[in-house]
């Protein structure tokens, strides 16, 4: 009987809770690998390292950039390749700011986009932009001499390998047939591809080499070659075994260090090189190995010894964190879903895991120049320690530590204490001009968040606390001095003078938004609780502030979303738009600053009735599972995660669309991951196993991933 009884506790927690014998996770993943029999232009497959990515057609490298320019461009880009336009008017960024009063300060500086400055405001916005570093692709020719088209590639059969990392593209031109394998890889940023065909026999193919030029726009898919002295390239080296191009556009200047397995005859025209086997020994296989690099560097791998560590560098990735199985759920949406966890993690592995926090729009293609934005850099970042790990995470979030003299200035120039974390920034920490933008504040605590995060979930102790303590505290000095005090309510207002993350506000007339309020007073907490780990004592201003600051406001059993947003939820309402951010205020972080966990839930499903979806981003939906989690609506949080709204789609290559300017999103997908860590794994205090999915009809097997706080 005791037998039969532990059996069957053994089968309940199975069922209930996830417990069971270890994921297969290789079988988990093979079955959302990518297959492609067909062109589709929004369906490109991105390979990298984290830092460094490029991202292929159908043909396995960039051979049809110029159809692809509207779907999911072919970019090549990384976290060094930035370049600025020469400042030949010698503009300067003090042309961008303008003076308010604000704070109870006379004239607080923002910079700003401005008629008046107009000319500093849009050099400052486009330089430095990230670079499209090269267009690597295949030039077929016809039996009449005519090149292919993309209409030409006939019987596709493409696929990405996600365990090992491998782009296998298999097509025909004219008949014959074209096999091509493509890894990126992972020790040095570049790619390496093995092609085999006829074609090379009979001299039909070869391989382009292009450098485009920047375009100095919003977006910039790299297919722009105009002819311009501003930008030269050349190639050296030997054309047996390979050499090196050199690129030189304005004072910027990087190499493409090449090897092959068999003579070449080098071609060039502008900034275009055609690569072509001779075929000595008529062989029907050509190898190429090349990498992108700020220095020259000595080239001489070819394709297998990079196809290795590729592979195994990908199978220490999948084996080791987080992972997570549906098998055996009831819920039809159930194999969508673990096909979106599997590819955000590829994805994000592959274009989010730099040293630098990436752009929304990853190592692809550029939104806003290439620049990153510091308020999604949770949504991009936070995942990577929830999934176990955290040293991808380590790996980007240092760049704070070499900006901070910069955020510090920002902070000094505006008469609060500490830094002020930038917005959109480039990699030096030099803010952008913008006039929602550097108005907003919530980016604010999230270095207090993710140094936390690092703290619980790195064994290292004490050295988190020597490495970012100084910084949680210059963070916090700058929230605690951020504040206002009202006397006649004796509580301390975040504002007027802000934006809060639901960007439809005025920040002249804004004040107390629900989720800036209730992070202010968590992360001013946390911070605290890093001074006593550290020995010190606690800060007495900082508890002022936690102690008086002020409630979140509420109007008729609603969170408002903000003080001066009063009937925020009527038919009339302007503030039904972008993002839903008053549920953020019980999203990443707990109950915090007093909020009402059943004012919310009224909060959650007035927003769920009225609201405009088409106006939100792809990363408000993850928010949403979140907040359903806490309020432990189970069924509210699947709901929420899949619902079916257009910037809530997630395309065949895994990448989260929201619209024909961004067909790729990143933070969605960074979001996606935390929320499923949550629905998982719980919170802080969680009073029941994986809160975010009802037992009836999922099952959910987990192992590996991190509570939230």
């Amino acid at each position: 009987m005791r037998k039969c009884a532990l059996i069957f506790l053994f089968l309940f927690l199975i069922t209930k809770y996830g417990y069971a014998q270890k994921i297969d996770r290789k079988s988990v993943i093979k079955r959302h690998d990518i297959y492609q029999n067909s062109c589709d232009t929004l369906s490109a497959i991105t390979i990298g390292n984290g830092g460094f990515a490029f991202t292929a057609d159908v043909t396995g490298l960039q051979t049809f950039y110029k159809a692809y320019a509207h779907g999911v461009p072919l970019g090549t880009q990384s976290d060094w390749g930035w370049h600025s336009f020469p400042n030949t008017k010698d503009l300067t960024i003090a042309q961008t700011y303008k003076y308010y009063p604000l704070y109870g300060k006379k004239d607080v500086s923002y910079s700003v986009q401005s008629n008046e400055a107009s000319a500093a405001v849009e050099y400052f916005r486009v330089n430095p932009h990230r670079l499209q570093l090269g267009n690597v692709g295949f030039v077929f020719l016809m039996k009449n001499g005519d090149t292919a088209t993309l209409k030409d590639i006939k019987d596709i059969k493409q696929h990405l390998d996600i365990y090992k990392g491998l782009l296998e593209s298999q097509f025909t031109v004219e008949g014959v047939p074209v096999n091509v394998v493509t890894v990126a890889n992972q020790e040095a940023d570049g790619i390496s591809f093995t092609v085999a065909s006829p074609l090379i026999k009979l001299h039909r193919l070869f391989v382009r080499v292009a450098f485009p030029y920047p375009t100095g726009n919003f977006e910039d898919m790299g297919d722009y070659f105009p002819p311009t002295a501003s930008q030269q390239s050349a190639f050296y080296g030997n054309t047996h075994s390979g050499g090196t191009f050199k690129h030189s556009l304005d004072t910027t200047r990087y190499y493409v260090n090449a090897h092959w397995n068999q003579d070449v005859v080098m071609d060039s025209s502008s900034n275009f090189y055609y690569i072509r086997p001779r075929n000595i020994g008529k062989s029907n296989r050509f190898e190429v190995n090349l990498v992108f690099s700020p220095t020259e560097i000595n080239n001489k791998e070819l394709f297998d010894k990079v196809k290795d560590h590729n592979i195994m560098a990908w199978k220490r990735f999948w084996e080791s964190g987080g992972a997570i199985d549906f098998t055996g759920s009831t819920d039809k949406r159930a194999f969508e879903l673990e096909r979106r966890i599997i590819l955000s993690q590829y994805l994000t592995k592959v274009q989010c895991a730099g040293i630098y926090p990436p752009q929304e729009t990853g190592l692809t293609y550029n939104s806003w120049y290439g620049k990153p934005h510091l308020e999604m850099y949770w949504w991009h970042a936070a995942h990577f320690a929830f999934w176990g790990r955290p040293q991808l995470l380590e790996k980007s979030f240092d760049w704070f530590i070499t900006v901070a003299g910069k955020a510090k200035a920002i902070a000094s120039r505006q008469g609060f204490d500490g830094v002020r974390w930038q917005k959109m920034t480039s990699p030096q920490g030099d803010e952008s001009p913008a006039s929602v933008g550097n108005f907003l504040i919530w980016q604010q605590p999230h270095f207090i968040y993710l140094a936390e995060l690092l703290y619980r979930t790195m064994p290292q102790k004490a050295a988190m606390l020597s490495k970012y303590g100084t910084l949680v505290a210059a963070t916090a000095d700058f929230m605690a001095s951020f504040v206002v005090y009202d006397t006649a309510t004796h509580h301390y207002n975040l504002g007027k003078g802000l934006i809060p993350a639901q960007e439809c506000f005025n920040p002249f007339d804004t004040y107390n938004p629900p989720y800036e309020l209730a992070y202010w007073s968590w992360a001013l907490k946390v911070a605290q609780e890093w001074r006593v780990r550290s020995g010190l004592p606690r800060k007495q201003a900082w508890d002022d502030v936690i102690n008086h600051l002020s409630p979140l406001p509420q109007q008729d059993g609603l969170y408002l979303a903000a003080g001066n947003a009063t009937d925020s939820y009527s038919d009339a309402s302007h503030y039904t738009k972008d993002h839903p951010a008053v549920l953020a205020a019980l999203a990443t972080i707990p109950v915090a600053n007093g909020l009402d966990t059943a004012i919310m839930h009224h909060t959650f499903d007035t927003i769920n009735k009225v609201w405009h979806w088409e106006t939100t981003w792809g990363w408000d939906y993850p928010l949403m599972a979140m907040t359903a989690t806490r309020l432990q609506l189970k069924d509210q949080a699947v709901d929420m995660l899949m619902r079916h709204v257009q910037k809530n789609t997630y395309l065949p290559n895994g990448n989260n669309y929201q619209d024909n300017t961004l067909r790729i999103y990143l933070p969605g997908n960074g979001g996606l991951l935390s929320a499923i860590a949550l629905m998982c794994a719980g919170y802080d205090g969680c009073p029941v196993k994986t809160p975010g999915f009802n037992n009836q009809t999922w099952r959910v097997k987990w192992e590996g991933l991190n509570p939230m706080p």
